[in-house]
């Protein structure tokens, strides 16, 4: 099964705090509405590819949430993943059948500011919560359009997507057995990255890394506090790397040059980046 991005969640405490600090990196984020489960609220950050980065966060500030009540409460940040099918059912079933725990597919909706209902079907996988380490499967009841459209200036923009799901776990080939079993990849890219200060598996053609910590520090520190889930984002840009972002540092990941934007207050966004198109 050939993975596709739907979207990536980015939770914090103040869902205009998030926002703020996205537009300010240039990543311009737009309000997305209550869903219907009353408690939660969203922006989006829409990619010409179909693609978003979903701020979330609680309408009350004190309120749990049903999903991802950790991270929103804890400012964590990148906290879950969600892939596109077009017949969730039988890929759900499918799954089922691999063995692995499969919950769904369910429906749900929010309520865009201009009263535009949005509807979509979502199936849960593995044991984890929501989209935390196997991604979670989402199929659009509605037309995808009301669901997220290009915000901003990012239609004219050179970066075109989210690319990679840069996924922090504390057991590496427990993970790999994982992914393999649900989705059969298989023979990942190993290697080591020094910024992280992680071990490393990486898919070619699948858009998730597997990370897991080498020492003591912030990798570590993060899956201590919130459990295996994303550490980071990684979008895609057409062709070389683009400078629109202000403050970006270069670097690499898994060989790849990559610019991590500025984006550390108010959650521990300190891995999204921007990297230049496959050839």
């Amino acid at each position: 099964m050939d993975l596709q991005i739907d979207h990536v969640t980015v939770a914090g405490q103040e869902l205009d705090r998030l926002g703020e600090s996205f537009s300010q990196a240039g990543l311009e984020a737009e309000y997305g509405g209550r869903h219907s489960n009353g408690v939660t609220h969203m922006s989006v950050v829409g990619f010409r590819d179909g693609s978003y980065l979903e701020l979330i966060s609680t309408v009350n500030p004190d309120e749990e949430s049903p999903w991802w009540n950790d991270p929103i409460h804890g400012d964590g940040g990148p906290c879950a993943w969600a892939v596109r099918v077009d017949d969730i059912e039988t890929v759900s079933a499918d799954l089922a059948d691999r063995g692995i725990t499969v919950d769904g597919p369910n429906q749900y909706e929010r309520v865009r500011d201009d009263g535009t209902l949005v509807e979509w079907d979502l199936t849960t996988l593995g044991e984890g919560e929501l989209g935390s380490t196997l991604p979670f499967l989402i199929s659009d009841r509605t037309p995808r359009e009301r669901r997220v459209q290009p915000t901003g200036g990012l239609a004219e923009s050179l970066v075109h997507g989210v690319d990679t799901v840069i996924l922090g776990v504390p057991d590496l080939e427990a993970a790999i057995e994982e992914f393999e079993t649900a989705f059969e990849m298989t023979d990942p890219n190993r290697g080591d990255d020094q910024r992280l200060s992680a071990t490393v598996a990486s898919y070619p053609d699948q858009p998730v890394a597997l990370v897991e910590p080498q020492v003591e520090g912030f990798l570590a520190d993060r899956i201590d506090e919130f459990g295996p889930r994303p550490v980071g984002y990684l979008l895609g840009s057409d062709g070389e790397i683009t400078s629109e972002f202000s403050d970006a540092v270069e670097d690499s990941f898994m060989g790849r040059p990559v610019e991590w934007l500025s984006i550390t207050d108010p959650v521990g966004c300190r891995y999204i980046g921007v990297v230049p198109g496959n050839e």
